[in-house]
């Protein structure tokens, strides 16, 4: 799943999980149902406001490198001590949730790895198309939490993006009613889209258009074809 096929997938509002690609329209949470809405950055158009700025200055003693992905031990311990702080359901493993037991690397990954004098101390992955690129997992030292790691990674990527000439950056979806997933939109709400699931169309993000998305998603999940004309 690279390159022309993966940015294929990715625009028609589908996304990684292990090995293949899968697309959703909402999640249980609580035992409700949670309308999902899968977004991406157009990378032109990203401009950085003063917090990000300020959170790229505050990291800028650490190093930062942007390669291949090699899964490591050294990775591995870093995911398992950032789980271990964790108050939401993530994925038990990197090697898990990458490939679920899959020896055959199917996506074209690479990773940001942040640094302390030596020290891993935050790794993004994500996965290159052509055009796009698309965040897989964030994950830092819980001993940093004051840096706000997480959004970091997300700038790093996209700078990586404008450095490549990418043309999107796919973070994943946030979800009404759960606000965990709403920091998805930091690095530029101006230049994020959602993706309208009924029209197939990327349009530009606003909550009210989320509320509608939202809207019509409880419509149709209750629609009955036998039964309603």
């Amino acid at each position: 799943m690279k390159g022309n096929e993966l940015d294929w997938y990715l625009n028609i509002g589908f996304f990684r999980m292990h090995q293949d690609m899968f697309t959703c329209q909402y999640v249980v949470h609580d035992n409700v149902a949670c309308p999902v809405h899968w977004l991406r950055l157009r990378i032109a158009d990203v401009s950085l406001g003063e917090k990000q700025r300020r959170l790229i200055r505050i990291n800028a003693a650490f190093t930062v490198t942007t390669q291949p992905f090699v899964l490591t031990s050294e990775v591995e311990t870093l995911y398992a001590q950032y789980k271990a702080t964790m108050t939401f359901d993530a994925p038990e493993s990197v090697t898990y949730w990458l490939t679920n037991g899959n020896r055959y690397a199917v996506f074209d990954t690479y990773s940001v790895e942040v640094r302390d004098n030596g020290r891993l101390i935050a790794v993004g992955i994500f996965d290159r198309g052509n055009q796009s690129i698309a965040g897989i997992m964030n994950f830092y030292h819980p001993d940093y939490a004051r840096y706000s790691l997480g959004k970091y990674l997300m700038l790093e990527k996209i700078r990586y993006a404008q450095q490549h000439s990418r043309s999107y950056y796919y973070p994943g979806y946030l979800v009404s009613n759960y606000p965990k997933f709403d920091y998805k939109l930091f690095p530029c709400q101006a230049a994020t889209d959602v993706f309208d699931a009924g029209t197939h169309q990327w349009l530009p993000f606003a909550w009210n258009t989320v509320q509608r998305l939202a809207t019509d998603i409880f419509n149709e999940m209750q629609y009955d074809p036998y039964t309603d004309s």
